[in-house]
């Protein structure tokens, strides 16, 4: 299988992890890439037995494609957690050099890291770790965007996205964070959340999406 076929079952894993339909717009503005360019690869993964899709309907992993994509997410979070706790990477950062090293680890490499880690349970973005979770599972969280205000949230969690999580954090927002949910805007869908320093943020639809919180 080929580093882009990998890339695109994490993300689709990622997504139906996060309680999202999966659809070839998502996929598009989440990996950055042309829209002929998802419905070209969805057809080779879907002919080789890893997703069904329909066009027009949702994309779903298939029972092959969802453990093949869980064994490829674990790699990719174990690297970003290698990357931030023992060479303080910032989480910004860890994304695109996690991508490399995941598609040449091995199975004995990935149990090794594992170990040597001592078998963590997220990574540096809030998401569980396949295989390390101890029955917690990501799609146990609320999507910011769907919250109904006013609301207390702590941010538990964000999508693994190169572009997105450079915005995040020049928002000033963090991971565990806490916020209240003050605005939900009826024109545009658009959220404004307020810090506990009251700074408020206003944040749109795409992006809340890419956001998780629990309720305090």
């Amino acid at each position: 299988m080929s580093p882009s076929q990998e890339n695109y079952l994490k993300n689709i894993f990622e997504l139906q992890q996060s309680a999202q339909k999966v659809t070839n717009k998502k996929l598009a503005n989440m990996m950055q890439v042309s829209a002929p360019s998802v419905t070209e690869m969805l057809l080779t993964l879907s002919q080789n037995g890893y997703i069904e899709h329909t066009p027009y309907n949702s994309i779903e992993l298939t029972d092959t494609g969802q453990q093949l994509a869980e064994k490829l997410v674990q790699k990719h979070r174990l690297w970003e957690v290698f990357l931030a706790n023992k060479l303080h990477y910032a989480i910004t950062d860890v994304h695109p050099e996690a991508d490399a090293l995941e598609h040449s680890t091995d199975e004995r490499l990935v149990q090794a890291l594992n170990h040597y880690l001592d078998y963590p349970q997220k990574c540096p973005h809030g998401g569980i770790i396949p295989g390390n979770g101890q029955g917690e599972s990501d799609d146990d969280d609320l999507i910011l965007a769907e919250t109904i205000p006013p609301m207390q949230v702590k941010i538990v969690r964000i999508l693994d996205n190169h572009e997105f999580l450079a915005y995040f954090s020049g928002l000033g927002l963090e991971l565990n964070q806490i916020v209240t949910v003050k605005k939900r805007s009826s024109f545009d869908n658009s959220v404004l959340v307020e810090t506990k320093e009251h700074k408020h943020i206003s944040l749109s639809h795409e992006a809340a999406t890419y956001i998780f919180v629990e309720q305090c």
